[in-house]
């Protein structure tokens, strides 16, 4: 039942915040997001409607079950103080939720911040129906954090668009330089064979620079609001398809976690020591082809693979003889759980999705 949610990243003093104030008419209001030429904003705001201008602490929306924000609670109080919630009694947000966020500073540290900044921007991601990717002409450069963000966008490619903005402080022919090394920076990072939309304009409410694109520039900022109004109505369709996406990592990790049990007990004797031959398989999975059976033995893409890494950790906290294996997790009336979220994949949720495009209530 939540809204779709519209996500605003990028480098700091970019104009994210400006973008925000000038697409809901914040400006010169009490309730207009903070900017300015220096890192301004250190908190993740979310902006939504309420009947008044109202601001709600981070701690106050994580204990209200109803706003669908109380997971956030797991990374910290530290993190919920950089937290705010903002209602205001505006037509667009009856439809949307926009979320503005830290920008990257490149030469910080997550630990400077006093909560994993990386995990909470991958909350946000994996729940965003569209991302806003948004640069400055004169901060183009692309360091370690900007990357660790594209690395974290992977896979949710069909979302993101790229925002150039502040176009007008530049003459055309600088514009296009600029135009064309924004793409020479990102294409090792979006690795996909159709590059994201990229909007160039001026997001703010002052006019634009003399002698300048001026037709160009209005273009765009209408296509982008078509593009969000088309997300906004594709949202039920969107939300189907992010189950169907979770589903097939949820099958993914059930097939590993099978694959790594079921090599534990064939490497088992009476006289081996379990610790130690687990240890074995979950240090060098690929001596034990964990993960090529996978690929060899079902569907699954090598791309939609998980990092071998983070199953040392996962059997760290969740020991491998806590698991059964699923060929034992079939009952005769309840059917196999394998078995439920394969027709699920296949069949239930496009059917679900088909019966949506033709106009039926699903």
């Amino acid at each position: 039942t939540s809204k779709p949610m519209v996500l605003f990243l990028g480098p700091w003093s970019v104009g994210k915040s400006s973008m925000i104030n000038y697409l809901l008419g914040l400006d010169n209001t009490p309730y207009q997001l903070y900017t300015g030429a220096e890192p301004t904003t250190s908190e993740f705001t979310v902006i939504m409607h309420g009947p008044k201008l109202k601001t709600i602490e981070g701690i106050v929306m994580a204990a209200d079950s109803t706003r669908s924000f109380s997971p956030l609670e797991k990374f910290g109080q530290n993190f919920l103080e950089k937290l705010i919630g903002i209602e205001v009694p505006h037509k667009l947000l009856e439809r949307v939720t926009f979320v503005d966020t830290p920008g990257i500073i490149e030469n910080r540290k997550q630990q400077e911040r006093g909560y994993p900044f990386n995990d909470v921007c991958q909350w946000f991601i994996d729940r965003a129906d569209l991302i806003f990717v948004v640069f400055d002409p004169t901060k183009l450069d692309v360091g370690l954090e900007l990357e660790m963000l594209f690395r974290q966008l992977k896979g949710r490619e069909s979302q993101i668009r790229i925002i150039l903005n502040k176009a007008d402080s530049l003459a055309t022919q600088e514009l296009m330089r600029v135009y064309g090394a924004l793409f020479w920076s990102l294409a090792p990072l979006i690795n996909v064979t159709e590059p994201p939309r990229v909007y160039v304009s001026s997001f703010w409410p002052h006019d634009y620079q003399p002698e300048t694109h001026r037709d160009l520039f209005l273009k765009e900022e209408i296509s982008l609001l078509e593009d969000l109004n088309q997300v906004i109505e594709n949202r039920m369709e969107n939300k189907i398809a992010f189950i169907r996406q979770h589903a097939i990592r949820v099958r993914i990790h059930a097939l590993l976690v099978d694959r790594y049990l079921q090599t534990y007990k064939d490497k088992m004797t009476f006289f081996s020591d379990g610790e130690l031959v687990f240890r074995d398989i979950v240090e060098d999975p690929d001596r034990f082809y964990i993960f090529k059976s996978i690929l060899a033995k079902t569907n699954v893409s090598k791309f939609d693979l998980p990092n071998r890494e983070a199953y040392k950790d996962f059997f760290g906290i969740n020991p491998i003889t806590s698991f059964k294996l699923l060929s034992q997790q079939c009952s005769y009336m309840g059917g196999c759980f394998l078995e439920k979220i394969e027709k699920a994949i296949t069949r239930e949720l496009p059917d679900l999705l088909g019966s949506i495009g033709l106009g039926k209530k699903p």
